[in-house]
């Protein structure tokens, strides 16, 4: 499981926004290697990213209160800085509930998409999105189950993403120990959020940005800007290194997958064809 999160952060973090990208390798390596069922694959990998999103913005609001709050950069952050925080705090939250309550949200978003977008003027896409949805209602009702049969296990995985969470600020802070910079606690809270919003911009891995923020923060705190060029360095020898790992972990395990499935074919994938060909001739 370690490995599957390694491939999809690979993934994730070289594309686009890095906290998205990454989801569909996951599903496919617990799919394939695990046996488990597409519809709970996916449920379970819904689970783990609302969660992970749910603690980093409540961390990061609080990164941010606690900034705002000092005055640490002076006049240069304002207020107005807290809303964003906490609408991406809300959506993972409303969506953990709307979850929680069985009230199928995202099904019911993409078959409200669905029934108006041209993709579904066609009698076999209208076909493909009606199976999407199903698939998605099935995933969201495990979700369900698991909110209203195993809370424990839930509350178990929060508190591991906040311990996760810990484990990231004393290595930052160790990192600050090794370079040498001199900073208080609050400083250096500071600095990582600064870190962690820069991140989460769209671009891979925060390329530019992350040096921008730890520049910027270090000047604003009256220290050496420089050092925080050397922070980045750090911090982007670590992603890529860890990012590379897990590429090439999760390509060679797909890869292994796909000669077993070739040397072994499941009874299934004839069914499946066989079921396919059908809808072909009925026009579906």
């Amino acid at each position: 499981l370690l490995g599957h999160r390694l491939a999809a952060f690979g993934v994730s973090y070289f594309t686009p926004g890095t906290q998205f990208g990454g989801e569909p390798v996951q599903v496919l390596l617990v799919e394939r290697e695990h046996q488990v069922p597409r519809t709970t694959a996916v449920a379970a990998v819904t689970l783990d990213k609302t969660l992970e999103l749910l603690v980093n913005f409540a961390f990061l609001t609080a990164g941010i209160t606690a900034v705002l709050q000092s005055r640490l950069f002076g006049s240069r952050l304002g207020a107005e800085l807290m809303w964003p925080s906490l609408g991406l705090l809300a959506l993972p939250g409303l969506l953990w509930i709307a979850i929680w309550r069985g009230w199928m949200p995202i099904s019911r978003v993409v078959g409200w998409l669905a029934s108006w977008s041209v993709w579904g003027k066609r009698p076999f896409r209208q076909h493909t999105l009606n199976r999407l949805v199903a698939g998605i209602r099935t995933s969201e009702a495990e979700a369900t189950r698991l909110f209203q049969n195993a809370p424990l296990t839930l509350w178990a995985a929060f508190v591991i993403s906040i311990v996760g969470w810990l484990l990231m600020i004393a290595e930052y802070w160790l990192m600050l120990t090794y370079l040498g910079i001199d900073l208080t606690p609050l400083q250096a809270v500071a600095l990582l959020t600064a870190a962690r919003i820069a991140i989460l911009m769209p671009l891979p891995g925060g390329l530019g940005t992350l040096e921008a923020s730890q520049v910027f923060a270090l000047s604003a705190m009256g220290q050496n800007s420089g050092a925080g060029l050397s922070i980045s360095v750090l911090i982007r020898a670590r992603d890529v290194l860890l990012g590379l790992f897990g590429l090439w972990w999760g390509g060679r395990r797909l890869n292994l997958l796909r000669r077993r499935t070739q040397m072994n074919p499941s009874p299934t994938d004839g069914v499946f064809i066989s079921t396919i060909a059908a809808h072909d001739e009925a026009g579906l």
